[in-house]
């Protein structure tokens, strides 16, 4: 039996980016919130020292148990969906800060282009681009609406990099400079130059310099460790909630954190939130929460499945192309690399940052003309060094040995000799890519998995042949003695892909019926239920998703204080 808690205005469910902006935002604004996270809470103090490949990468300590709490995959509608058993595809965060303790820091704007994506490309390639199947549409705002949230997560993060014009304008300059241009990236500068590109330092959430954010709050900068993905900063030169925005949110008094608190259910009556209910992971006790306001603030797959095992909103069909919860799954597409194996060069790959790369935007969006290709969008082409770790990078030609002596010998002779020239590409929704409850299994609690029914569509495919040419021309521009490049997409493999970004599932537009969520993350079928994150993309770009959830997570705690304040109703 559950008990019953006070009523409080708003509670939100998941304390990572979004979660933690929400809190701040609400907080200083004098509303009463109570914070759940199913994980434990966690500091600096617990990263000190903390540069355990096996513990953290390996063994996942701060990523959620799969054995408690997995999806299951299938790459179509006729085929059986399995559960998820390892981490490859995706490193999905528990406890405070989630993701965004564990992120490498990319921190993007998305296009103006992107937007407005189904209008800016049906008037410049007519409206049968992609052909049937593909569900793309604008988002129901624009980049200059956007623009001026974006620029305050970038003040907040204290945001390092160097401005592109073809990314649209800016209101500000990044806030801090960028990061150091390792050896390699002059490499990779030089020749990018020669073939008429614009190379620049992608924009990095590892502080480049000291930095003190509008907050108050004061970080010092990247020590360039390596240590970023999988991995906490004991530092705090990676921008994390725990860092940033909930020491904020607990400095007003107005935040009631609690941890190891799992939501199961929504409390609704189908078209408005009473409040969540939540289980202790510790005692196994259940608690109702009532709220005048629920914010589910979770990851993607999260936010989908508890809106689908609370029954709020239109589940999403793909035969009939009705409901919005579920729809427009999206991935990123990122096969097209070339690999330089050099004889005699030798770098530092050990030392790096989760965003030091340079990349060239020239490929990205429609900067480049789309009337003879079978796909839109496209990618970013970088050279990134993150920092290789021993148990994990293994860079060996094709043809040499998975195991044994002569394997050994070549990683030894190649770990500090190579490089990548890579692309990162954008995922565009189809009819046939979506999320719904799997039928037969569930959770430690009993209730259903999520199920992703996704692999890469006939444009992605076409996409990583485009853009393995374009990686290989940029890697012989530069030089080595051997190199190997990955031209086609295979089928999608849930447990071998390593990008990490998904994207959809209740997702924002101006029309009720092909969306979940207004621009202010508000559900249109039950309007005191705010969703947020990058469950709200229609599509995903080329660029990592954490700058545009940001910039939605301040558009929504701005519209969540006037719902409250105006006593209900409709944001748009």
């Amino acid at each position: 039996m559950s008990t019953k808690l006070p009523k409080v205005p708003a509670v939100i469910v998941g304390m990572g980016w979004a979660g933690g902006i929400i809190a701040a935002e609400l907080t200083k604004a004098g509303v009463q919130v109570v914070g759940l996270e199913r994980g434990k809470e966690r500091t600096t103090n617990d990263y000190l020292m903390g540069h355990d490949e096996l513990r953290f990468q390996h063994r996942t300590e701060l990523m959620q148990d799969l054995s408690k709490e997995t999806i299951t995959h299938r790459n179509n509608p006729n085929m059986k969906a399995l559960p998820m058993r390892s981490y490859g595809t995706f490193i999905v965060g528990d406890g405070v800060g989630g993701a965004g303790s564990h992120w490498n820091g990319q921190t993007y704007r998305f296009l103006p282009y992107d937007f407005e994506i189904k209008t800016l490309t049906d008037q410049k390639y007519g409206p049968n681009k992609l052909g049937p199947g593909y569900t793309l549409q604008d988002w129901g705002m624009t980049y200059d609406e956007i623009e001026p949230y974006y620029d305050t997560f970038e003040k907040m993060a204290g945001i390092s990099g160097e401005t592109v014009e073809s990314y649209g304008p800016r209101s500000n300059p990044y806030p801090t400079g960028p990061m150091v241009k390792a050896p390699a990236f002059e490499l990779f500068e030089e020749a990018a130059k020669k073939l008429g590109y614009s190379p620049y330092m992608m924009p990095s959430a590892n502080l480049s310099e000291n930095y003190t954010n509008p907050d108050g709050i004061a970080r010092s900068a990247c020590q360039y460790c390596g240590f970023c993905e999988n991995f906490g900063c004991e530092y705090g030169a990676k921008a994390d909630p725990v860092v940033t925005v909930i020491p904020v949110a607990k400095e007003t008094g107005n935040l009631d954190l609690r941890t190891h608190s799992n939501v199961t259910e929504i409390l609704n009556d189908g078209s408005k939130a009473n409040g969540v209910k939540y289980v202790n992971t510790i005692t196994g006790e259940e608690f109702e929460q009532p709220a005048d306001v629920v914010i589910v603030t979770s990851y993607v797959f999260n936010n989908v499945r508890l809106l689908l095992n609370s029954n709020l909103g239109t589940p999403y069909n793909n035969e009939t192309g009705e409901g919005s919860i579920g729809k427009n799954y999206c991935y990123q597409v990122s096969s097209a690399t070339t690999t330089m194996f050099y004889e005699n060069h030798k770098f530092n790959n050990y030392a790096g940052a989760g965003a030091l790369g340079i990349e060239i935007p020239d490929y990205v969006g429609d900067n480049f003309d789309h009337s003879d290709v079978d796909f839109i969008h496209g990618a970013g082409i970088r050279m990134t060094q993150y920092g290789y770790r021993p148990i994990a990078v293994n860079n060996v030609p094709s043809g040499t040995p998975s195991w044994g002596a002569e394997w050994k010998q070549q990683s030894i002779k190649y770990s500090n000799s190579t490089q990548q020239v890579k692309s990162q590409g954008a995922s565009m929704p189809h009819r046939d890519n979506y999320l719904d409850l799997d039928p037969e299994f569930k959770d430690a609690y009993g209730m259903p998995l999520l199920r992703m029914t996704y692999d890469y569509t006939d444009a992605d495919k076409e996409l990583v042949k485009y853009m393995a040419k374009v990686t290989r021309e940029i890697a012989e521009e530069i030089g080595a003695d051997h190199y190997e490049t990955t031209e086609e997409q295979a089928p999608f493999n849930v447990n071998k892909d390593t990008n990490t970004h998904n994207t959809g599932g209740v997702i924002m537009g101006a029309d009720p019926k092909t969306s979940a969520v207004n621009s202010y993350m508000q559900m249109w079928e039950a309007e005191n239920v705010f969703v947020v994150g990058a469950s709200a993309f229609p599509h995903n770009s080329s660029f990592n998703p954490t700058g545009t959830l940001g910039a939605l997570s301040y558009r929504a705690a701005e519209g969540i204080v006037k719902y409250l304040e105006e006593g209900g109703g409709s944001l748009v």
